[in-house]
């Protein structure tokens, strides 16, 4: 979709190293480019979800302990907010010359009972939902009298979930969250529970299990479910990723 920056990452990487071209069509000859790599470094040209896409094919053939990735982002600003996150350089001249002199950086991995990966955050969704107001005869006057127009109110949507970070018992279905973050750091998954009526309740554990009611996460940005039960596993220092000095 950018063919423009594909070229210049080209460019930087084949002066400065010995490189050879794949540009897959679709998900199967992605896979079957990054399996016949053999000894070469694998570098994605793309976004957060083709950065993925090469980590959960790795951890499926148990050959993420055995390398390193690099990443040249590429793609929309919302597109890439794992990249930003994980610390690899915005332009494509500067993510492309961290691939040649930058350093493997060991990170963490959160791994679900149906061997899918995270990489970064993971939500369980409690946005805020708009409800329509009710109709007002000065809904067409606004020009006139603004002053009389209500704001559209706002309603929290809440889940009934229940939480256990290593067997420990964070929230339970009889109160209604918010919301659940958990993210990998220091070999551990960091979680915050955040109940409708209650302060957030933190908690540092390997394993964290959600069930209840059919319920939707959002993992490095795309939504998955619904599902009634899933637990994730932090696996310490799982993966490589190649970043500038100064970052890793």
């Amino acid at each position: 979709m950018d063919g423009e920056s594909v070229r210049i990452a080209k460019d930087v990487l084949s002066a400065g190293a010995e490189a050879k071209i794949c540009l897959p069509d679709g998900p199967e000859e992605f896979s079957r480019a990054l399996a016949r790599r053999g000894s070469r470094r694998p570098v994605v040209l793309g976004d957060d979800r083709a950065l993925l896409r090469a980590v959960a094919l790795l951890h499926r053939e148990r050959e993420l302990a055995g390398g390193a990735l690099s990443l040249v982002p590429i793609g929309a600003p919302d597109a890439l907010e794992v990249a930003r996150a994980l610390g690899v350089p915005r332009s494509t001249p500067a993510a492309a010359r961290a691939v040649l002199h930058g350093t493997v950086r060991r990170l963490d991995l959160l791994v679900d009972d149906s061997d899918g990966v995270v990489l970064g955050d993971l939500l369980v969704p409690g946005a805020p939902l708009a409800v329509p107001a009710a109709p007002s005869v000065w809904g067409t006057c606004r020009s006139l009298v603004r002053t009389l127009v209500r704001p559209t109110p706002v309603a929290t949507a809440t889940a009934r979930l229940r939480v256990e970070a290593d067997g420990v018992l964070l929230a339970d279905v009889d109160a209604p969250v918010e919301g659940l973050t958990v993210r990998p750091a220091g070999g551990a998954a960091e979680i915050t529970v955040h109940p409708l009526a209650s302060p957030a309740r933190h908690a540092t554990a390997r394993t964290v299990t959600v069930s209840g009611p059919d319920f939707r996460y959002r993992a490095d940005g795309r939504l998955t479910g619904p599902v009634r039960r899933r637990t994730w596993t932090v696996r310490a220092g799982a993966w490589g990723l190649t970043l500038p000095v100064e970052v890793a």
